[in-house]
């Protein structure tokens, strides 16, 4: 069974709602400038950003843009390539394709049937 292991919310201000995100939750936001992406912790890391408590999710916060323009849960998968198959044969569609994320693994987007888009994230084997 594949598990949700990360969050994606989009913002029209991203400083705006990293100040609201951090007072409201006291999560700990940590930028990513040439990725254009902010971090969000809401549970311990360990040195490469993976969780260290099980059942937890951390996520993240961009600017918002196609795909992320709703707040989206990514699913973690054995293989991106072989998932996204089975999407398009169920009917779903693929919104941007496998892309590598540093050195952490890779990560994808689908429309669901019902025109949600999902996450999908690989671990770097």
């Amino acid at each position: 069974m594949d598990k949700v292991v990360h969050f994606e919310i989009p913002a029209d201000d991203v400083e705006r709602a990293k100040k609201f995100y951090k007072s409201v939750f006291d999560w700990k936001m940590e930028a990513f400038p040439d990725m254009e992406y902010t971090m969000i912790q809401t549970t311990a890391v360990d040195e490469k950003h993976m969780l260290t408590e099980p059942g937890a999710i951390n996520g993240g916060m961009m600017k918002r843009q196609d795909p992320v323009k709703c707040p989206i849960i990514t699913i973690a998968v054995n293989d991106i390539e072989e998932t996204m198959k089975n999407v398009k044969k169920m009917g779903g569609e693929l919104v941007r394709g496998k892309m590598q994320v540093a050195d952490m693994g890779y990560a994808a987007y689908f429309k669901d049937t019902e025109g949600n888009v999902i996450g999908l994230w690989q671990n770097i084997r």
